[in-house]
């Protein structure tokens, strides 16, 4: 199954739960596109171990980063741009209840709001998240960050921020520059990551005008790295 450009944001959402587990490559190679925004544009994109950290890295036509959205003042509404590297990772596995849905680690910018573990500032530069998407047609990209339903208790990361979302707030080594997104994560943090497989995609996330449930949706899918997200990446480990 392939997604035609414009039905792509839709096929995202349907084709991740037929995906995971599905692994037939290592790093994900993808023909450049200039119908596509230079720094969302992936070319490249690898997970891979070695004895210290899980390295989650993606390489774009243009400069990394450079494309932010503009603030607009307000929480609600406001845009949120990601690189994000969907997983074949349990919920559990990084720090939520089990099957809770589709783990993905993403680097995001968002000026109009602070989402670091407690109470820490970082509206002002691109910085790591896990999230949990679950399926959502109230989207515009048919996904959404898992909400919490108002007085619900469920196991959450010791950094979460205190949204109710299923997302966390880890201070991961990130690194936004020239044509290259990557982040850094100490493997005692991540060590599921070994054999997991992966994909990459570049979005853009909306938060909902009227702050009700879904609170955090996708709202556009600029690319996927496989072209039809069948996370076909394999994590490699080096020595």
């Amino acid at each position: 199954m392939t997604c035609i450009n414009k039905s792509r944001s839709l096929c995202f959402a349907a084709m991740i739960p037929l995906c995971l587990g599905i692994a037939n490559a290592e790093p994900i190679k993808v023909k450049s596109d200039a119908e596509k925004p230079a720094s969302f544009d992936i070319v490249e994109t690898h997970v891979s171990t070695d004895k210290s950290f899980a390295i989650f890295h993606t390489s774009v036509r243009g400069d990394a980063g450079a494309l932010k959205p503009k603030a607009s003042g307000k929480f609600e509404g406001s845009d949120v741009y990601a690189y994000v590297w969907p997983t074949s990772l349990n919920s559990a596995d990084v720090g939520f209840e089990k099957d809770q849905g589709i783990v993905a680690l993403a680097v995001t910018f968002h000026p109009d709001f602070d989402d670091g573990s407690k109470g820490a500032k970082n509206r002002d530069r691109w910085h790591p998240h896990w999230v949990v998407l679950n399926e959502d047609k109230a989207c515009p990209g048919g996904l959404k960050v898992r909400d919490i339903p108002k007085d619900a208790k469920p196991k959450l990361p010791e950094t979460w921020p205190g949204v109710p979302l299923l997302i966390d707030s880890p201070d991961y080594k990130t690194d936004v520059s020239g044509n290259t997104v990557e982040v850094r994560i100490p493997i005692e943090k991540i060590s599921a990551i070994k054999g997991a497989s992966f994909d990459g995609v570049t979005a853009g996330l909306k938060v909902n005008a009227n702050l009700h449930a879904p609170l955090l949706c996708v709202a556009n899918v600029f690319k996927i790295a496989s072209g039809n997200l069948s996370l076909p990446g394999k994590v490699v480990s080096t020595p």
